[in-house]
């Protein structure tokens, strides 16, 4: 038995797969201890933990350290007259018009960093040696003054010569063993002071909340009689095992938004669809990627709370809008709908746990598309007149109905999510009518249908057990690595050959890796160059498949870049050419030990029930609405728009102009205008 655990803020998710025999639980999320909600999931769906051979992991504990500031008290280690880094940042302002706009605060205090004599250059050349003793003198002094959990070692330069860091590094470990180090060179060996900075600073304050969390879970795995393999979910979409995930924590922070990626791309691409728009809407947030030929974009760069993190993570946006998000009116007197979420304590009004702000999952109870009686497949009721109650006082402040109001609150959220959307394809030169939408996520296949209509997308494709997609894509994923380094050099004809050395050397790092790690079996391998005019600023990844690779001249790299540059920056042509200088900055090798591939497992039988008539209301009118079951369209070859489908961790709504159908991979197929999945 194979076992997927998503923790999200809402809800924890579950699937297991044994053979034909499908599973799945939904059971409210524990934020204060996330391995409850883990253990109850497998309580709920009955599981013996001695049946399990692989179990795998994802949540959201790394990125809440980080939001809500309960990392590990961590010092932080620099070249002598680099005290300030974290605190000057960048001189850019993401906000241009937030006239009280402050920077981002990072993690670690002014006061708890630690000046070391010594500088490396930009070369890896030595300026001023590292005396070991008086560093030594430094760090104890400094590390003995307050009860530090971890420290962060980011020594100038030490992307191009990590020597002085494990150095340092080496004296922290003898005299203080019981303080996890992070090294900047091992975490983000690339260019760019303050963000590799961060990005070290972030690792080495999330890696005890991490480690602790991590051995109290396995600990308590072991109790109960499991012993199989168990892995987690990494921010680039692949898994590694628990054991490396406690040594780099950084790696895990966005796991399980990869996770959804991961599980859609699998799903759809069943169906035969490999252009994607992966819409993941949960209880607390939505997020959504674009995938190309069956590849989510992975962006060499991301933030948590406005701190720049240089680690490979599948390019995800995300916005405010999830079936918990609270609707309110602002000074202004417009309505809004997130990003504050009721979570899972006390949850959304109508789950009767105390909760009395409206939220979207309250509007939708209001208006008709949650049925009280079949949320969750019936095992959990909803209290109708505590939505209501919580929707009044905006009722009456807009002079509107309760389902006048509760349909706005929806269709605004419908545009937050286009917008989003919009952020990753259009304005990145991608046009999403030439993709299919995949929601998933408890919400999204609710609102699916009018989002598609907005961006002009005519084909949905809604996976098997669509409200737990991401724990599937737990069990879809491949184990993954990447290495990356800074090492600058022009495009000439001797950089081909200086090309294949570098992209060696990280292979062959890679190679070592997962023989440390127990992995075995067959590695693939992909390869991408970060290029740049010189005197850019900054540079786009240009990606190399293996056969490319090894007919690589001077001419084809230019060729390769002026095709990635076009993408991003659609200029009219002759990037490239005419003599503009071109270098090669950055290197990035990713690793993947393919696993046996699986889908998510087609529903059990059920009882045969009479199709129910009900009232919707929606787009500003009240409309009959058919409510039925995936296998009840899929055994009628389909059925016509206004639908309400009930699947036991998710209901898609189908609108009026729609026609869903199943298929033999067990998606159900949405097309526009009566057209025929």
């Amino acid at each position: 038995m194979r076992v997927g655990i998503e923790v999200g803020g809402t809800f924890t998710d579950l699937i297991a797969i044994d053979g034909a025999d499908v599973r799945v639980a939904k059971v409210p999320s524990v934020p204060r201890m996330p391995e409850e909600g883990v253990f109850a999931a497998l309580a709920a769906a009955h599981i013996p933990l001695g049946k399990v051979t692989d179990l795998v992991h994802g949540s959201t504990v790394a990125t809440n350290a980080v939001l809500e500031r309960k990392g590990g008290l961590t010092a932080f280690v620099a070249t002598a007259g680099f005290r300030d880094l974290l605190l000057i940042q960048r001189q850019d302002r993401p906000k241009v018009y937030e006239l009280v706009y402050r920077k981002p605060v990072p993690v670690v205090e002014r006061r708890d960093v630690i000046e070391i004599e010594e500088r490396m250059l930009a070369d890896g050349s030595v300026a001023t040696p590292l005396d070991p003793a008086a560093a030594e003198a430094a760090l104890a002094a400094a590390l003995s003054a307050r009860p530090y959990k971890a420290v962060a070692v980011c020594l100038l330069n030490a992307y191009a010569n990590p020597a002085h860091e494990q150095a340092v590094a080496e004296l922290i470990k003898r005299r203080f063993p019981q303080l996890y180090v992070s090294c900047s060179s091992e975490i983000s060996r690339e260019f760019r002071e303050y963000e590799r900075a961060s990005t070290t600073a972030l690792s080495a304050y999330v890696q005890p909340i991490i480690d602790s969390y991590v051995g109290r879970f396995e600990e308590r795995l072991v109790r109960e009689g499991f012993s199989g393999r168990f892995s987690i979910m990494q921010s680039n979409g692949g898994r590694l095992p628990a054991a490396a995930i406690r040594r780099n924590a950084i790696s895990a922070l966005f796991s399980g938004p990869a996770a959804g990626v991961t599980g859609a791309v699998r799903q759809a691409g069943a169906s035969g669809c490999a252009n994607l728009v992966t819409f993941d809407m949960g209880g607390t947030s939505t997020d959504v990627c674009l995938v190309t030929d069956g590849r989510p974009i992975i962006a060499p760069e991301t933030a948590v709370d406005g701190l720049p993190i240089r680690t490979p993570v599948v390019d995800i946006a995300s916005v405010g809008a999830g079936g918990g998000s609270i609707v309110w009116r602002d000074a202004g007197g417009m309505l809004r709908v997130g990003p504050r979420s009721s979570g899972a304590d006390p949850g959304p009004a109508c789950y009767g746990r105390g909760g009395i702000e409206p939220t979207i999952t309250d509007a939708h109870v209001i208006r008709g598309s949650i049925q009280p009686g079949s949320f969750l497949g019936g095992r959990m009721k909803l209290d109708v007149a505590a939505a209501r109650s919580a929707f009044e006082p905006l009722a009456k402040a807009f002079g509107m109905t309760l389902e006048a109001i509760a349909d706005s609150a929806i269709r605004l959220a419908d545009a937050n999510v286009v917008r989003a959307i919009q952020l990753i394809s259009t304005e990145l030169g991608r046009d999403p009518r030439d993709y299919v939408l995949v929601p998933f996520g408890g919400a999204g296949p609710l609102h699916a249908g009018r989002i598609a209509e907005d961006l002009g997308i005519a084909t949905i494709v809604v996976p098997q057990n669509a409200g737990v997609l991401s724990a599937f894509g737990l069990l879809a994923s491949d184990f993954t690595q990447y290495e990356t380094v800074t090492n600058r050099m022009p495009v000439d004809d001797a950089a081909p050959a200086a090309v294949r050395g570098v992209l060696e050397g990280l292979r062959e790092r890679l190679e070592q890796r997962f023989r440390s790690l127990g992995i075995r079996g067959e590695l693939r391998f992909g390869y991408t160059l970060q290029m740049r005019f010189v005197g850019q600023a900054f540079e786009v990844d240009v990606p190399l498949e293996p056969p490319r690779l090894a007919k690589l001249d001077a001419d084809s790299l230019r060729q390769h870049f002026d095709q990635a540059h076009r993408l991003v920056y659609m200029d009219s042509g002759g990037a490239g050419l005419g003599g503009k200088r071109i270098e090669i900055v950055g290197f990035r090798v990713g690793a993947t030990a393919p696993e046996k591939p699986v889908l998510a497992g087609r529903p059990a039988a059920e009882a045969a029930r009479a199709l129910k008539r009900i009232r919707i209301h929606e787009s500003r009118e009240a409309r009959d609405c058919t409510v039925t079951t995936r296998l009840q369209v899929e055994a009628a070859g389909g059925m016509a728009g206004p639908l309400l489908v009930e699947d036991e961790t998710a209901t898609i709504y189908v609108p009026p102009g729609w026609r869903a159908a199943g298929d033999t991979s067990g998606n159900l197929i949405l097309k526009r205008n009566g057209e025929k999945p």
